[in-house]
């Protein structure tokens, strides 16, 4: 069925050539606002640059024309200063929902219809657990994902792992000195959470350290430098780079204790990956894209043999791509990894980058170079920027041991949604296991949807209580407003007889049914709108508006007590279609829908 804007939008288009005998291409539509009476909103002002005249008395007459032109679409009208309120026949609803009742695909796209994005996200390093930082992360990236497929792009799911450099040997240095052979084995420790505990514990040696050497006469600054713990580290990087046999093997147990640690709560956390690239395996990148780029001239080289890219003509600064000693620096890396990924996935025509805002300007360099090196890709890149997450508690550090680990979060959101389900008493009939699915399904819906209904460039204050809680809005009181449906659905086939109508026809709608109505006719244009936006709080916003219309509808207006089969049957099949959207909008949020609570 065509989009109701779009048919509208002829209509006017017809409407301003007959009355003003100008030619558009365009005009501007919004939803009409609660407060007045109408349905679609014609902005009347942006009109004002091709027509003429006072813009209630434009309102007035083109209002008019679609009355009684297209009034079977168009029963009515009124204008409020410059703006043409139009009111919409309840028929157009009802035929929209005739339609699409049986479409299990509505407001999707057709699969892998658009062209393919990679999306990286997580990135985490492997020296430490995943934090309340790494869960926005994930959650962004894959729920970012999950739209962009919804919206019929193919997508690759993929992260890079910082897997080298001088924190990596740090938590290698302190497990040699300190650890005694300890293993995820035989200390029955998470491996991340093992290694973590030695980067916490080198942190700890190394200011001790630079106690006693300030205690002796240093300065800070050369006692930072002259710490034996840290120049052992530096020394063990020296040897990574080297090939060290016995230091590989350490780096390689040490890494893999962290990725069975990762899997697991990627596991829990219900996020997934295509591919993965290691920094180990790209560091070396992008050398060669600097003698290209010299070549072209989009570099050039200073007195000491370093070499800079000029953006100073762009608002930028000079950025250094490769050091006098020969070396790499993260945006040479960034630079080779991306072309690399393009080699690899052959039809991504476009990539997102899930990073926090600190690295902005990062990203502004990266893709302006990559633009200027003459790949036209480049202009397809989007840094998915995001602000920190923050708790009542206050800030993390991972050095000092105050952040707040990912498994730890997802076993206390459980814990949460266990009190409040048993203090609420309504798991009668539960088999133990079936609750401990619930009490999973109920707190990482919580904790996902709190998250990601606050626009990803906010900060986020993160209370794990207000999230969980059953009333407002959260991601538990939109799961208890679809198991309500699916309670509706199950009663109705039990009462259901064969004599039952199919054909929606009640006569008149309520206001309460038509508000639900043209909230699900959005539907396409919300989905299409978090793509464009790369933002889930689009359809978090937008179901849980939903979810607030359908509990007042459920509330106000009979459902299954309805003796009018007619309007029985139509509110049903309206319920059952808002159930299904509250489900596919949840599945791009990456959180599941319970049939009961």
């Amino acid at each position: 069925m065509q989009n109701l804007n779009d048919i509208l939008k002829q209509h006017i288009l017809q409407a301003v050539q007959e009355l003003y005998n100008v030619s558009l291409e365009n005009v501007e539509l919004q939803q009409t606002k609660k407060e007045f009476v109408g349905d679609v909103t014609l902005v009347v002002f942006s009109l004002l640059r091709h027509i003429k005249g006072n813009p209630v008395q434009i309102g007035e007459q083109i209002g008019t024309y679609l009355k009684e032109k297209v009034g079977s679409l168009v029963t009515d009208f009124n204008v409020i200063k410059g703006f043409l309120n139009l009111v919409i026949a309840d028929t157009y609803y009802l035929n929209f929902l005739t339609e699409i009742k049986d479409n299990p695909q509505f407001g999707l796209a057709t699969p892998n219809s658009k062209e393919a994005i990679l999306v990286e996200y997580s990135s985490p390093n492997t020296n430490k657990p995943l934090h309340l930082g790494h869960i926005r992360n994930n959650l962004l990236g894959y729920s970012v994902a999950e739209i962009l497929k919804a919206a019929g792009h193919k997508v690759y799911k993929t992260q890079i792992i910082n897997d080298r450099g001088i924190h990596i040997c740090k938590s290698m240095v302190a497990w040699q000195r300190f650890g005694n052979g300890e293993t995820p084995e035989n200390t029955g420790l998470k491996g991340d959470k093992l290694v973590g505990n030695y980067y916490v514990a080198f942190d700890k040696a190394y200011k001790e350290e630079i106690q006693e050497l300030i205690a002796q006469g240093k300065s800070k600054e050369e006692a930072e430098k002259q710490a034996p713990i840290f120049v052992a580290a530096q020394e063990m990087l020296r040897q990574w780079e080297a090939g060290d046999p016995e230091v590989m093997k350490l780096w390689k147990q040490m890494n893999g204790w962290v990725y069975d640690g990762f899997a697991v709560t990627y596991k829990n956390l219900a996020v997934d990956f295509d591919s993965y690239y290691y920094e180990s395996n790209t560091y070396l990148l992008g050398k060669d894209i600097v003698e290209q780029g010299l070549q072209k001239g989009v570099f050039f080289k200073k007195e000491d043999g370093s070499v800079w890219c000029d953006l100073t003509a762009d608002g930028l600064d000079e950025k250094l791509v490769l050091r006098a000693d020969g070396t790499s620096v993260y945006i040479t890396q960034d630079m080779g990894t991306a072309i690399q990924r393009v080699k690899d996935y052959p039809d991504v025509k476009g990539m997102v980058y899930t990073v926090g805002n600190e690295q902005d300007y990062h990203f502004k360099v990266l893709f302006l170079i990559l633009k200027k090196l003459g790949y036209d890709w480049a202009s397809h890149l989007y840094h998915l920027s995001y602000g920190m997450v923050d708790l009542p508690s206050g800030k993390m550090k991972s050095r000092e041991g105050t952040v707040v680990d990912a498994d730890d979060l997802i076993a206390e959101m459980e814990q949460t949604a266990k009190v409040i389900s048993q203090e609420l008493g309504k798991l009668d009939g539960y088999t133990e296991a079936q609750k401990e699915d619930l009490y999973h399904t109920i707190g990482l819906g919580a904790l996902k949807y709190y998250i990601l209904k606050v626009d990803p460039k906010k900060r986020i204050l993160f209370d794990p209580k207000e999230s969980i809680d059953f009333q407002g809005n959260t991601g538990p009181f939109i799961q208890y407003t679809y198991a309500r449906i699916q309670s509706i659905l199950r009663k109705y086939a039990e009462t259901n007889n064969s004599k039952e109508v199919t054909v929606i026809q009640p006569d008149t709608l309520q206001e309460k049914e038509k508000n639900l109505l043209k909230s699900i006719t959005l539907f396409p244009s919300i989905v299409q709108d978090a793509a464009d936006n790369y933002s889930p709080a689009v359809i978090a916003n937008y179901v849980y508006d939903l979810v607030k219309d359908f509990n007042s509808f459920y509330q106000n207006v009979s459902i299954l007590g309805e003796e009018d089969t007619n309007k029985r049957y139509f509110r049903v099949t309206m319920s059952k279609k808002i159930g299904e959207i509250i489900a596919e909008s949840f599945k791009m949020l990456g959180i599941q829908v319970p049939e009961r609570m």
